[in-house]
């Protein structure tokens, strides 16, 4: 399926899980190398940029965490000529749904501000990208937030899968991420000789956006991690007073229950078997050694 846009002598076409047929009317109508269109119709796997007398070929990986229809990686290729931009993917991608409307509308109203080339096309879709890169990472620091207020809530041995299902989502972030660092500083090296120096400027703030969005994932790694630490703490402290708990429960009962056990011997001497009340002679005795020894603890500040 493609989708053709048209403004100001700018052509964006948009292809999704495109046929061998319309890869080769692509290939056709812009002048694409072979090598390229083959690329068009299986996903890459992994990032890169190569550069061409009439366009450039660019691919880059985009996590989906929650704003994907199919998997979790979006793989897009960018064909940039002078005046058409070609845009490749497998799936439903938001931002460059949201793009199209804006494309659209400066349509209708006859605007003029995408630029003249398509450079600039492929400059503030890459921004759309990012911002929604940065979309998932706000969902990912609203979750941590909230496992924040469930550990101090005596929540932490639940918060162990949270904090783990949180730290698989940022690890996705930064696996998609960190490969376009080595990308966008080839684009921003040779992109200015292809689209004229005064590209220069957006070239760099588009690796700004994604130092920024970087930079917000780092963060929210580091604060996944101090959560942890507390979390586990926590954890440890509450399992080592719960252990604190059963030994002296345990030194409690033994020699209570050696004391009875001794008394149980069905021996002629025995001083209290026999005698009258002595179900509760017992009873008082047990109850009083617990007693001296529940004392003891609490003198010796065990408990």
């Amino acid at each position: 399926m493609h989708t053709r846009y048209e403004h100001n002598g700018l052509v964006w076409i948009d292809l999704e899980s495109p046929s061998r047929e319309e890869v080769q009317d692509i290939m056709d109508q812009f002048a694409v190398a072979p090598l390229i269109a083959e690329e068009l119709l299986l996903p890459a796997t992994k990032p890169r940029v190569e550069f061409y007398d009439a366009y450039v070929y660019l691919v880059l990986h985009f996590p989906a965490l929650r704003h994907s229809h199919k998997t979790r990686e979006q793989e897009i290729d960018f064909i940039v000529g002078r005046n058409f931009l070609i845009t490749t993917h497998y799936d439903t991608i938001d931002p460059l749904h949201k793009f199209s409307k804006v494309f659209e509308v400066n349509s209708l109203l006859d605007k003029s501000n995408l630029g003249d080339h398509a450079g600039y096309m492929l400059y503030y879709m890459l921004k759309k990208l990012y911002g929604a890169v940065e979309h998932e990472v706000e969902y990912v620091r609203h979750d941590l937030d909230t496992i924040e207020e469930h550990i101090f809530s005596g929540h932490e041995v639940a918060m162990v899968t949270s904090i783990s299902r949180s730290a698989r989502d940022l690890l996705n972030l930064r696996q998609r991420i960190e490969p376009h660092r080595e990308v966008l500083r080839d684009f921003e090296s040779s992109g200015p000789k292809f689209f004229g120096a005064d590209f220069s400027a957006y070239v760099r703030s588009i690796s700004d956006e994604y130092y920024r969005v970087h930079n917000h994932i780092m963060r929210a790694t580091e604060s996944l991690h101090e959560l942890r630490e507390t979390n586990n703490s926590l954890l440890s402290t509450k399992q080592n007073e719960t252990m604190r708990i059963l030994t002296i429960m345990a030194l409690l009962t033994f020699p209570l229950a050696l004391f009875v056990a001794i008394l149980d011997i069905n021996a002629q001497s025995n001083p209290i078997i026999g005698l009258p009340y002595d179900f509760w002679i017992i009873v008082t005795a047990v109850l009083t050694m617990g007693a001296g020894m529940l004392l003891y603890f609490k003198h010796k500040k065990w408990l």
